[in-house]
């Protein structure tokens, strides 16, 4: 922060963090890609295998037997062995997402299976170590800035430690019952295998004693912000995980680092979350820092992230949503059944965010291979097509003095926790405002079939302060039959964006 010209470090405290200032790329860039890519994908079985491969019942458990055996004899520790990222292409994959339209690109650099992909010093199992034998953060940042993207990583691990506790289990009946998973193996049990001479306690952090009921499945919601202090990481956990992350970040340079939990890592356990967030600011101006579930002092702080969602105002501050094109975790069903967001879906989200002073993250799953498939190749085409004739009522514009009208402004879907309330319908009478200096533009969430009517733009609704002079429809150089009426704004043109040009 600057105090009277002059740059003091900050500090880990809220006091100090509520000084930093959101550097000027952030609110301009608008649309990032994400790679939420790590050994998970290997399987092609979706989110959270790692977690669910050990928990009787869950269509993942079944799964990992039919494919690799009994996780007492090949656990995930294996699964990442098995992960060889032989076709991971990140140029061509980064030179794809900037012709999508992507102004910034963001690499998972751990998740909550514990992996760093990157030459870790604080952690031996890391990619460079096991499985791909490369270092994935490095490629991918030498990547994202050939193609003049920002970059960014995201770091998850901080909740291996309780999210892990299945491997501690056993089955509960048949003929292996009772027989312990490897989450309980140590760096002795490793003789004479691939592994020897790694710690598997290193990457399960399982030498403690787990919550109630770890063995099932959603055990861990509720205690995701380990509200029992008893069953908190310890504090060699913790100081190693702040090691990890700002090497990470000291190392590659990120300009922006988003973190997958409630305000910080580690925030109820302790002040590491804050101790990491003033060591990030510090590294330089340009930084971000995305936080979850953050209250409005806290927005002021750090940059709020809604999980599969969005406000339902116009926010103070910037601020982002996340979303997935379908799993986070790359999943063979999608490509399948064919499930996944539309390019419609996606651009409406966008001009929904934009709407409301946000970014849109989309993360693109990609195969254990390194490859992202037809379906999703197909829908980044279409997000580039409608971003070439439509990008500038999204890029470097600002909100208007409402973000929008129709049916989702007028009831809007409620957050949950940290986000989950996107999927709601979008018509072409659901319209979002953006602005720049010299126009306003107007997007339907869907593509119009007649003619468009903004009834925020009436002259009785009192919010013009300037003579509309004339109407254009993007990626058409027709003329275009408008009129102005008390009620609305009504253009004929069926176009799914108008720019509105008004007097000096």
């Amino acid at each position: 922060m600057i105090v009277e010209g002059s740059v003091v470090p900050f500090a880990p405290s809220w006091e100090s963090l509520e000084g930093r200032e959101t550097p000027e790329w952030f609110p301009r860039a608008k649309f990032g890609l994400w790679a939420h890519w790590g050994p998970q994908c290997q399987p092609g079985f979706g989110d959270w295998y790692a977690r669910n491969m050990y928990l009787p019942g869950t269509d993942a458990f079944r799964f990992h037997r039919e494919r690799y055996g009994h996780p007492s004899q090949f656990g995930f520790k294996d699964v990442i062995n098995e992960w060889k990222a032989s076709r991971w292409d990140p140029e061509e994959l980064v030179a794809l997402y900037a012709r999508t339209g992507a102004r910034y690109f963001v690499a998972m650099a751990n998740h909550h299976d514990n992996l760093d992909l990157w030459d870790s010093p604080h952690h031996a199992w890391n990619s460079v170590r096991v499985g791909p034998h490369r270092d994935i953060v490095g490629e991918w940042a030498a990547a994202a800035r050939s193609h003049g993207l920002r970059f960014g990583v995201s770091v998850h691990a901080a909740h291996a430690w309780s999210w892990y506790e299945p491997s501690q289990g056993a089955d509960p009946d048949g003929p292996l019952a009772g027989v312990p998973y490897d989450g309980r193996l140590t760096k002795a049990d490793g003789a004479g295998t691939w592994w020897e001479g790694l710690d598997p306690q290193e990457l399960y952090a399982q030498d403690h004693r787990p919550i109630p009921g770890f063995d099932q499945p959603k055990t861990i919601n509720h205690h995701w912000d380990w509200p029992d202090p008893e069953h908190r990481p310890d504090t060699a956990y913790q100081a190693n995980f702040k090691a990890r992350t700002l090497q990470l970040a000291r190392t590659y340079r990120p300009d922006l680092v988003y973190f997958d939990d409630t305000v910080l890592p580690l925030h109820q356990c302790g002040p590491v979350g804050l101790e990491i967030a003033a060591e990030l600011y510090n590294l330089g101006e340009d930084m971000i820092v995305c936080g979850k579930i953050l209250d409005e002092r806290r927005r002021r702080a750090l940059t709020w992230d809604v999980e599969r969602g969005a406000s339902d105002r116009i926010e103070p501050h910037p601020w982002q949503t996340c979303t997935c094109l379908g799993s986070w975790h790359y999943d063979t069903r999608r490509l399948a059944g064919h499930t996944y967001k539309s390019v419609a879906q996606v651009v409406g989200m966008l001009a929904d965010v934009v709407s409301k002073n946000g970014n849109l993250l989309l993360s693109v799953p990609i195969t254990g291979d390194g490859e992202i498939d037809d379906d999703e190749r197909a829908i980044l085409a279409g997000i580039g097509d409608w971003l070439a004739v439509n990008g500038e009522a999204i890029f470097d514009t600002v909100p208007w003095k409402v973000f929008g009208e129709g049916p989702s402004a007028d009831n809007p879907p409620a957050l949950r926790d940290q986000g989950f309330n996107e999927g709601g319908t979008m018509t072409a009478a659901d319209i979002r405002y953006t602005t720049t200096d010299t126009a306003l533009y107007a997007t339907a969430l869907a593509r119009p079939d007649g003619p468009v009517v903004l009834r925020r733009l009436g002259r009785a609704a009192g919010l013009l302060d300037r003579q509309i002079t004339g109407v254009h429809a993007l990626g058409d150089d027709r003329p275009v039959r408008w009129r102005h009426e008390d009620q609305a704004l009504i253009i004929e043109s069926p176009a799914q964006v108008h720019r509105i040009q008004l007097t000096s």
